[in-house]
C-alpha cells in the first residue's frame, strides 16, 4: 500500500460538511486533504442543462447504484434486499454532494427539538413515550447552537423573514424573503383567517444579489423551477460548490483529491492515524495518515465506514448496548392534501426550491399534546418549486390512469392544482437502526450498509393529524375537490419521499447513549470527528440542511481547539 506524508487533517466527503470544515479550519492555517469519491464539479457543468429527464429520472447527480447501495428491511424477521434502483430517497455523489442537488428549504429546528425527551416528560409525564421510542436529548440546546444558525444563514445567503413559532433570533435573515406569488398570498391570507401564523419559507435561493462574509458574491434567483435534483447554473442557490469549497481552495492550504474512495479509518490505540482509500481510476490502496480525521460524507456511508474500520461500539437492538447504527429516522411525508381548482388557474410550472410559506402551528411542542396518540409535529407549508412537465399530471381520485378521461383530466387540471402538504417528524425506535449486511458486499467486497426501518403508530396518527390540517386549509382557500393523503401505509422504499435520512453516529452527553459529543467528536477516539445528519438523535418536522450546517460550524471551531490542545471537547 502507497503511504503518503501526514496532513493535518483528512476529510472524507466533500459536501457542505466537508466544505464548511475545510473553509474553516484552512483559514487558521491548517492543512487540509478532502478525499472525494465523485467527481470534480463546477457552476459552469449545469449551464443551460434544465433536462428533466437526465437529472430527475435518470439520477446524474447521484450515486451509482450497482458499485455501492443500502440493504432494506422493514424487520429483522425478512431478508434485507439490495435498493437497486432510485425510489425513497437520492444519494450525491461528485464535489457537493448531496448540497449540489438540494431545492435550498433552510429552517432551524425548533428549541423542543435539542430537549426533546425531557420537555416531553417535563408537560405529558413518561407514559407520553411510548415503549420502545429511544428519544434523547441531544447534549446540546437551541440557545448554544444559535450563534452557528446564524453564521451558517450569512454564509448561504439564507433569505428569509422571522417565524413567529421558532426559538430566538440573534440576528435578521441577511437577505429579505423571496416573491410572494398569488397560491401563496392565498395561503397566508387563509392560514391567518384560520387564527394560524405563516411565514414566507427560509431559502438557499437568493432573493437578491449577495455576497457572503467570505466575500463570495453570487447573483438573485431566476425562478427557473429546477433545483431539486439539479445544480444551479446562476449559482443563486447556496451550494458548497459556490461558497465555502471556492473559500479553502482559496487559501492553498486545501487538496482535493477526487475519484478517491475512503475505505477504512485507521486507528490505535483509541485514535485515528489516518485512512485508507482506493483511487477509483487506477485501483490503487492509498495510505493517508493525519492528525485528524473528519467524516464528513451522507448518513450511510457515515455509519459504515464506522462498522467497517470497527471503530467505535456497535448498537445491539436486542439489548440496547452500543450506538453506532442507532436511532435511524426519517420523514413522515405522507401527510399532505391536493386541492383541485375549477375556476382558478396558477402558474406552477416556474417556481424555485424554496420558494413558498409555511407554518409551525402543528409543529414540534407549539401545540398541546395531551389528547393526541404521537409526539412532536411538523411544518405544514404551500411551495412553488415549479412543476416540471414529466413528473407532474395531477388528477383526481379515481380517475383512470390512462384513456380519455385521463387525458381530458390531466389538460383540464394542469395549471387548476394546488398542494398544501406535512413533513412530519421521525422518532426512534429501539428496532430502527443501521447494520453491515452479512450476504451483501460492494465493488471493492466491503459490506453494503442494511436498513432496518417501519413506520410506527405514531407516525400513522401523525400523518392523519397533518393530512386533515392540510385538507382544511385548502377548503378554506376555497379548492372545489381536496384530496387528502389521509393514511400512512408500511415503509415503501420505491417512491420518492425525501432525502432527509438521519442518526446512526447520534450526538449526546454520556458515552452510553451516543457515538459522539456536541461538538461530534467522538467519545471512542478523540481525534475523529463525524459531521452530518448523522449526529441527529431524531429527525424534526424541517428539511435538516439548515442543523447539519451550524453543527457544522460549531464541529469546526472543536476541531481548531483541539488542534490547538488536544483532548476531549466536553
Amino acid at each position: 500500500m502507497k503511504k503518503l506524508p501526514k496532513v493535518d487533517v483528512v476529510i472524507v466527503g466533500v459536501g457542505w460538511g466537508g466544505g464548511i470544515i475545510a473553509s474553516e479550519l484552512t483559514k487558521k492555517g491548517m492543512k487540509v486533504v478532502g478525499l472525494e469519491r465523485g467527481k470534480e464539479r463546477k457552476t459552469e457543468d449545469y449551464l443551460m442543462v434544465h433536462d428533466e429527464l437526465r437529472y430527475a429520472y435518470r439520477y446524474e447527480l447521484m450515486q451509482d447504484l450497482s458499485k455501492e447501495t443500502i440493504t432494506f428491511r422493514s424487520n429483522e424477521r425478512i431478508r434485507a434486499l439490495p435498493m437497486r434502483q432510485y425510489g425513497s430517497f437520492l444519494i450525491g455523489d461528485g464535489i457537493g454532494g448531496a448540497g449540489v442537488h438540494w431545492n435550498g428549504q433552510n429552517y432551524r429546528f425548533l428549541p423542543y427539538d435539542f430537549q426533546i425527551k425531557s420537555k416531553t416528560i417535563e408537560r405529558y409525564g413518561k407514559n407520553k413515550i411510548p415503549d420502545g421510542m429511544t428519544i434523547q436529548d441531544w447534549g446540546i440546546t437551541y440557545e448554544e447552537l444559535e450563534p452557528y444558525f446564524d453564521k451558517f444563514e450569512k454564509m448561504a445567503g439564507i433569505s428569509g423573514e422571522e417565524n413567529p413559532l421558532a426559538g430566538k433570533r440573534s440576528a435578521k435573515y441577511p437577505n429579505p424573503p423571496m416573491k410572494t406569488t398569488p397560491s401563496m398570498r392565498m395561503f397566508i391570507d387563509t392560514a391567518k383567517k384560520m387564527n394560524l401564523h405563516p411565514y414566507i419559507l427560509p431559502s438557499a435561493n437568493l432573493s437578491q444579489a449577495y455576497t457572503n462574509p467570505d466575500g463570495v458574491a453570487r447573483a438573485a434567483c431566476q425562478y427557473c423551477g429546477y433545483c431539486e435534483r439539479f445544480g444551479c447554473e446562476y449559482g443563486a442557490k447556496a451550494d458548497p460548490v459556490v461558497t465555502v469549497i471556492p473559500v479553502a481552495k482559496k487559501t492553498g492550504n486545501f487538496e482535493i483529491r477526487t475519484h478517491s474512495y475512503v475505505r477504512r479509518i485507521l486507528h490505535k490505540g483509541g485514535k485515528a492515524t489516518g485512512v485508507m482509500y482506493t483511487d477509483v481510476t487506477t485501483g490503487e490502496e492509498i495510505e493517508q495518515p493525519a492528525d485528524i480525521v473528519v467524516v464528513t460524507s451522507y448518513v450511510f456511508n457515515n455509519v459504515r465506514l464506522l462498522l467497517n474500520s470497527k471503530l467505535g461500539r456497535p448498537y445491539e437492538p436486542s439489548t440496547g448496548r452500543g450506538v453506532i447504527g442507532k436511532n435511524y429516522a426519517y420523514q413522515v411525508m405522507r401527510g399532505s392534501a391536493l386541492g383541485f381548482f375549477d375556476n382558478k388557474e396558477f402558474n406552477t410550472f416556474a417556481g424555485a426550491g424554496a420558494l413558498g410559506a409555511s407554518l409551525d402551528d402543528y409543529n414540534g411542542d407549539n401545540f398541546d399534546h395531551s389528547d393526541v396518540n404521537f409526539i412532536h409535529g411538523g411544518n405544514i407549508a404551500m411551495t412553488q418549486t415549479g412543476l416540471r412537465p414529466i413528473a407532474n399530471n395531477p388528477v383526481p381520485k379515481g380517475t383512470p390512469s390512462w384513456g380519455k378521461e385521463f387525458k381530458t383530466q390531466s389538460v383540464k387540471y394542469a395549471n387548476r392544482t394546488l398542494t398544501v402538504a406535512g413533513q412530519g417528524s421521525s422518532m426512534p425506535f429501539k428496532h430502527h437502526y443501521l447494520d453491515l449486511d452479512p450476504v451483501y458486499k460492494d465493488a471493492f467486497g466491503d459490506p453494503l450498509i442494511r436498513m432496518t426501518f417501519d413506520f410506527e403508530e405514531q407516525d400513522r396518527q401523525l400523518a392523519k393529524f397533518l393530512a386533515t390540517k392540510c385538507g382544511d386549509i385548502l377548503k378554506e382557500m376555497g379548492a372545489n375537490r381536496v384530496d387528502v393523503n389521509i393514511n400512512l401505509g408500511p415503509y415503501d422504499i420505491m417512491p420518492y419521499q425525501s432525502t432527509h435520512n438521519t442518526g446512526g453516529v447520534i450526538m449526546g452527553n454520556s458515552p452510553d447513549t451516543s457515538a459522539v459529543n456536541n461538538y461530534l467528536q467522538m467519545w471512542d477516539a478523540e481525534n475523529v470527528f463525524v459531521i452530518g445528519a448523522s449526529a441527529f438523535p431524531h429527525n424534526s418536522g424541517y428539511n435538516p440542511t439548515g442543523t447539519v450546517g451550524a453543527l457544522a460550524y460549531r464541529a469546526a471551531e472543536g476541531i481548531i481547539k483541539y488542534h490547538q490542545k488536544g483532548g476531549s471537547l466536553v
